[in-house]
């Protein structure tokens, strides 16, 4: 009995294994195309059990969600003549397993092909516009118009290419220190501007103020010349009363000014006569003295 039970339960393991290679399953994110020595007998593009030959029949999946192809980055001469780097991104399904198992087979095939096909567009459109032209609202325009070039050939592989995007559109590493370079110059100009113009604006503020100083001063010495010469003329004018009040007083405080500012320093030598009016009070001094 235990024989007869392994012998059945042998057979239907054999059975069991046998008649799945009949079936296979087609997942919701899969479509399918089945080959047979090699050559596409049948495609699945919906989700469920399917049947095939076994042995002499083989499966191919391939994705049916949107995929991404990231091409190399590519370096365009602007119409302006300025170098840059671009790198895009497209994203695709695809829609017809037959057509891309014909013409690519593998989707590191398609990669390849259409990469190349999307840099030769980007070089083409992007040459026709300027650095400026990629930095403002023409962006949109200049993507929609190398998508629109590449959807051309989207038939050809059996995809469906959905969307076009410029991840980054920079200028080359050489082309960015020329740049550079000019903005470090016209900095260090704007700089040499500015302090030329505070020099020039310190050299005027300076000779505002000399300026000043000077008409400060020779305003000073006006009034000084003026306070000095009312003083004169109210000294001579006392004096003038004073000599018309008492002139021999007057003559002798004058003689006695000039005895002070002569013999000041204990040392003056004169020559002179002696009967000069200069020694009258000398005179009259000795005879008061006899």
């Amino acid at each position: 009995m235990k024989s007869r039970n392994i012998i059945i339960l042998g057979i239907s393991f054999f059975f069991i294994l046998f008649a799945s290679g009949f079936f296979f399953v087609v997942d919701q994110t899969k479509q399918v195309i089945v080959l047979q020595f090699g050559e596409p007998r049948a495609v699945h593009q919906s989700p469920g059990l399917k049947f095939k030959l076994p042995f002499i029949q083989n499966v191919v999946y391939y994705d049916s969600r949107v995929l991404n192809l990231d091409p190399a980055q590519e370096e365009v001469i602007l119409r302006d003549q300025k170098r840059i780097v671009v790198d895009a991104i497209v994203r695709y399904m695809i829609n017809d397993p037959l057509k891309f198992f014909q013409t690519t087979r593998t989707e590191l095939a398609l990669n390849d092909r259409l990469g190349r096909i999307i840099n030769s567009s980007v070089r083409g459109v992007i040459a026709q516009y300027e650095l400026n032209d990629l930095l403002s609202d023409k962006r949109n325009n200049i993507m929609a118009e190398i998508f629109e070039n590449v959807r051309e050939d989207q038939d050809n592989f059996g995809i469906e290419i959905v969307d076009l995007r410029l991840k980054r559109t920079d200028l080359t590493a050489e082309v960015q220190s020329n740049v550079f370079d000019r903005m470090r110059t016209e900095r260090e100009r704007e700089a040499n501007l500015l302090r030329a113009e505070g020099q020039e604006l310190s050299q005027k503020i300076k000779a505002t103020a000399d300026r000043q100083k000077i008409e400060i001063i020779a305003e000073a010495e006006k009034q000084s010349n003026i306070l000095k010469g009312e003083g004169e003329a109210a000294r001579n004018t006392i004096l003038n009363d004073a000599f018309s009040k008492d002139p021999e007083f007057f003559e002798f405080i004058r003689s006695m000014e000039a005895y002070a500012d002569t013999f000041k320093d204990g040392s003056t030598t004169m020559v002179i006569s002696p009967d000069s009016d200069f020694f009258e009070y000398f005179e009259n001094a000795e005879g008061n003295n006899q």
